[in-house]
C-alpha cells in the first residue's frame, strides 16, 4: 500500500521593507538628485506668496472682490449691519486692514491662499475687525479677516487670537451711546446719593433735599465725566466703530 506523502512547501521569501518601498515610489515620480531642487522652488514660491499677501493686507488698496458664490460658505457671509451691531456692542473698530499692526498669524495666511486657489483670483481689500489698541490710528485681543464682497456684506475668512473677556459686552454697554451713559450716570449719581449720612445737612433730611442732593451729585459726576472725555477725545462706540482716528 502506497503511502502519500505529505509536500510542504516552504518558501523563503524577504519581508517588505516600508522604507525602502517608500523610495522607490518617489523614484518613480523625481530623481533623488532632484528632489531638493523642487522642494526649494516650492519653499520659495510659498514664501514669495505668503510676502504677496502680506503686502495686500498691510499696503493694498481697498477694493471689491468678485466671488464665486457656489464656492462659499454660507455662514461666514456678514452684512455691514451685523458687522457694526458687534463694533457697537463690543466697541470694537471695523477698519482696513492697512492700519492693522497686530501680528498675522500663518494660519491666516495659509486660509488666505486656500480661499485664492478655490476661487482662482487674488483676494484684495481686507477689513478686520479688533480693538482699537491693535490698530495704527491716526492721530494728527480677537481679530477678525474680512474680505469685501460688494453691496455692505463681507466675507469672513479666518478668526485669530485670544477671545474677548467675558464681562467686556456689559462693562462697554454705557459707552455704545449717549442714551446709555446718561443713565449710568443717573444710576451712579442716585447710590452715591444714598450714602451720604441723613443728618450731614440738616436734622432730618426731607424727600426735596434729598433731590437736590442727587442733583448736585449727578452735576458733578457728569461734569467730571464730560471733562475726562473732551480731555481724552473720547466718543461712543456708535460714533467710532469705523474712525480711523485714535482721538475718537
Amino acid at each position: 500500500m502506497l503511502k502519500k506523502k505529505k509536500m510542504k512547501l516552504n518558501l523563503n521569501l524577504p519581508r517588505t521593507n516600508l522604507k525602502i518601498q517608500l523610495y522607490k515610489s518617489r523614484e518613480k515620480r523625481i530623481s533623488t538628485a532632484n528632489i531638493l531642487q523642487q522642494v526649494q522652488e516650492i519653499f520659495e514660491n510659498e514664501a514669495r506668496k505668503d510676502d504677496e499677501i502680506l503686502k495686500e493686507i498691510h499696503n493694498g488698496d481697498a477694493g471689491v472682490n468678485n466671488f464665486n458664490l457656489d464656492l462659499l460658505e454660507s455662514n461666514r457671509i456678514f452684512h455691514l449691519s451685523d458687522i457694526e451691531k458687534l463694533c457697537i456692542d463690543y466697541r470694537l473698530r471695523f477698519l482696513d486692514s492697512i492700519y492693522f499692526k497686530g501680528e498675522i498669524p500663518y494660519e491666516t495666511l495659509s486660509k488666505i491662499k486656500a480661499l485664492e486657489k478655490e476661487q482662482q483670483m487674488t483676494l484684495k481689500g481686507f477689513k478686520i475687525v479688533a480693538p482699537s489698541k491693535l490698530f495704527k490710528l491716526e492721530n494728527a485681543d480677537d481679530p477678525l479677516l474680512f474680505a469685501p464682497m460688494g453691496n455692505n456684506y463681507f466675507y469672513l475668512i479666518h478668526k485669530w487670537g485670544n477671545d474677548l473677556h467675558p464681562l467686556r459686552k456689559l462693562m462697554m454697554w454705557p459707552f455704545k451711546y449717549l442714551e446709555n451713559f446718561t443713565l449710568v450716570l443717573l444710576a451712579g449719581s442716585f447710590l452715591l446719593a444714598l450714602l451720604i449720612p441723613d443728618g450731614l445737612f440738616s436734622p432730618q433730611q426731607t424727600t426735596t433735599q434729598f433731590l437736590m442732593i442727587f442733583f448736585f451729585v449727578f452735576k458733578w459726576i457728569a461734569g467730571l465725566s464730560i471733562f475726562y472725555g473732551f480731555k481724552k477725545g473720547k466718543n461712543f462706540s456708535s460714533a467710532i466703530w469705523r474712525s480711523k482716528y485714535y482721538n475718537a
